[in-house]
């Protein structure tokens, strides 16, 4: 039988882009396999480009090979052209350091960060030669894996996965590890019930849900869907053989301190370009602006910054290890780093001579933001982009984005005084309490920031303005809130069009029916996975990327299995209603995203708690500390002793 490496010989001149294929880059890692007890395979369900730009991936392939006793290698989703040839010539899956076929592995880990890549696990899977379905699979086949922020809604892919890691995975992965080196020998079964005893860690199929016993009553399903299973959810509980170690709420995994966490100085360098090619270097995790359609900034708290001479002594290493010409500051909110202009000066200070840039990924929309990246384009010009979010300060205050028009324009004005004639601003629509007022609002604001660049003596500034459509995420204020109808959307988005007047404005939306399915694989329970299954088997792969996505083929998939795509995505639920991922415990409490949830309706901000009290979320013990009056402290004096 041929080898991968001779066949590859063959395929890759007839395929686009053969070097996400080969391997073989600068700092990568090669074991010798024998050496090992533990093998991995990390997967990322997306084309090279996009998986060697994850941070998260590059973060896991350190500390897996960093152990003496374990290795770890990549695979990527092979472009449809590519899976041809495979699928022809009967090449499995395999990994890019040692063309080895990744059932061969101990491990097969998935990094979940997008909805829209849940065909290509399935894909990828079913390349490999292993079943798609968690129960199929047998001693010999890997430990299928994920984690990822799509993980803390685990259950629309819930039976093709063995186990999830919900959060940080830095410390948990060595407790995975040494599992495995323990108790692989007991058993496929045996080790995940022991693997389910690691907190963090979710096993399927030792939980199952319970579902009402008869439908929603009164609710009216489209025609085609009129079949479709509308019982609620009643809960996700531990199956009655599940065992003792096995706990009915999978509490997040959280690393505290970061400084301390260790960090890849020597990233893979690409052959070929990719989406960020550069120097990644985390500054912080964690994001407390509070803004209540984002799942990341819940889902990650508590802020945990790294300090500058660690972060210094990082971006040393980095440079010198790979000699890429941008050090790009990366968190959820790089703007908030408490330290961000000392950093930014002492960087440019020590790299600009060698022509190394800094750069900025996230921005505050105010004046002192673009004084900080002025000094950054002294050494390598870079754009310029700020998100109001929405159009009117009644819907800024509805979402808690603490941006004003004052803040904005202030910035805009800084902007255009130092020689920027392009600006790039991001909004959202259909956001909840929204009427045509705040939707017109968005070009609006694009004019007048257009006619302040022209008011200034900016000869043809341009403004683009990009508009997605929002999409309810579990752990955020906003879980409760119904989806607008893909016709919706595309009315609200024909609205801006009309209303755009100026040559200086760009406009740009997301695809509706796009989002529309991002929200029913984001709400769904673990019925959405027969969904994902036939669509999958209908051909649907790659569905983030336009020149594929199918959304004709994904209704047919919703319609012969019997789930309503609408009753998930588009119905608003009451706030007693058990949610798919109740059973995951994201750090902050429901109580709290009920009590944001009603704070928008009433269009009240919420301050952020890094700079402010603790607006006791719950994500962290500071609640016990301050905010909360001083009986209650007191009572908790008296259970948990207070430093000082």
């Amino acid at each position: 039988m041929r080898s991968i490496p001779d066949l590859l010989e063959e395929v890759l001149p007839q395929v686009s882009r053969p070097a996400r294929y080969t391997g073989g880059e600068l700092n990568q890692v090669v074991k010798d396999h024998s050496s090992v007890r533990v093998k991995w395979a990390l997967a990322f369900p997306d084309t090279y480009e996009i998986g060697m730009s994850n941070l998260a991936l590059s973060i896991l392939y350190h500390v897996l090979n960093s152990r003496e006793d374990s290795l770890a290698e990549r695979t990527f989703a092979p472009w449809p052209d590519m899976e041809r040839e495979m699928r022809l010539r009967g090449i499995p899956l395999f990994t890019l350091e040692t063309k080895t076929p990744v059932a061969a592995f101990d491990f097969l880990g998935f990094s979940l960060s997008y909805e829209m890549s849940y065909t290509n696990v399935l894909n990828m899977l079913d390349l490999a030669g292993i079943p798609i379905h968690a129960v199929d699979r047998a001693d010999n086949h890997p430990l299928v894996i994920a984690g990822g922020h799509c993980t803390y809604n685990p259950e629309p892919m819930a039976p093709f996965i063995d186990l999830f890691l919900i959060g940080e995975a830095e410390e948990a992965l060595h407790e995975i590890t040494d599992c495995f080196v323990n108790h692989a020998a007991t058993g496929r079964v045996e080790l995940l019930r022991r693997l389910a005893g690691i907190e963090g860690v979710y096993v399927p199929r030792f939980y199952k849900p319970v579902f009402a016993p008869a439908p929603l009553p009164g609710y009216r399903a489209d025609a085609r869907f009129a079949s479709a299973d509308h019982r609620l959810l009643e809960g996700v509980v531990p199956a009655e053989d599940a065992g003792p170690s096995v706990p009915a709420t999978i509490k997040r995994r959280l690393v505290w301190d970061v400084d301390r966490l260790p960090y890849p100085t020597r990233p893979i360098v690409p052959f070929i370009e990719v989406i960020h090619d550069r120097v990644s270097l985390e500054v912080m995790r964690g994001c407390t602006r509070g803004c209540r359609f984002c799942q990341a900034g819940m889902i990650t708290r508590p802020v945990r910054e790294k300090s500058p001479e660690r972060l210094l002594e990082l971006a040393r290493e980095m440079v010198r290890n790979t000699g890429h010409e941008d050090i790009s500051l990366v968190s959820l909110s790089t703007a908030d780093y408490s330290r961000v202009e000392e950093l930014v000066q002492r960087l440019i200070a020590e790299h600009s001579e060698k022509r190394v840039g800094v750069s900025l990924p996230s921005l505050r929309a105010d004046r002192d933001c673009v004084r900080l990246v002025e000094q950054i384009q002294k050494v390598r010009k870079t754009g310029l982009t700020f998100a109001p979010e929405a159009g009117s300060q009644r819907l800024r205050d509805v979402i808690n984005k603490n941006v004003t028009e004052e803040n904005l324009f202030a910035a805009a004005e800084a902007a255009f005084a130092a020689g920027w004639r392009h600006i790039k601003l991001y909004f959202m629509i259909s956001l909840p309490t929204e009427t045509d007022d705040d939707v017109v609002a968005i070009a609006d604001l694009a004019h007048r920031v257009c006619a302040l660049g022209r008011r200034m003596g900016v000869r043809n500034p341009t403004v683009a303005i990009g508009v997605s459509s929002l999409v309810p995420k579990p752990n955020t204020p906003f879980q409760w809130h119904g989806q607008d109808r893909v016709e919706e959307i595309e009315r609200k988005q024909s609205l801006i069009r009309k209303s755009i007047r100026d040559r200086g404005i760009q406009f740009r939306s997301h695809n509706p029916r796009t989002t529309h399915l991002e929200a029913v694989l984001s709400l769904g329970d673990r019925r959405v996975a027969a969904a994902i299954e036939r669509a999958w088997r209908l051909g649907c792969t790659f569905d983030a990327w336009d020149e594929y996505f199918n959304y004709e083929r994904w209704m047919q998939a919703f319609e012969e299995t019997g789930v309503d795509p609408y009753f998930i995505a588009n119905r608003p639920k009451d706030y007693s209603e058990v949610l798919p991922w109740d059973h995951i415990d994201c750090g902050v409490s429901k109580a709290y995203l009920r009590a944001e949830a009603r704070r928008a309706r009433e269009q009240t901000p919420t301050h952020d708690c890094h700079t402010d009290t603790c607006t006791m979320c719950q994500a962290c013990d500071r609640f016990i500390l301050e905010g909360i009056g001083h009986k209650y402290l007191e009572r908790r004096k008296a259970v948990i002793p207070l430093a000082g």
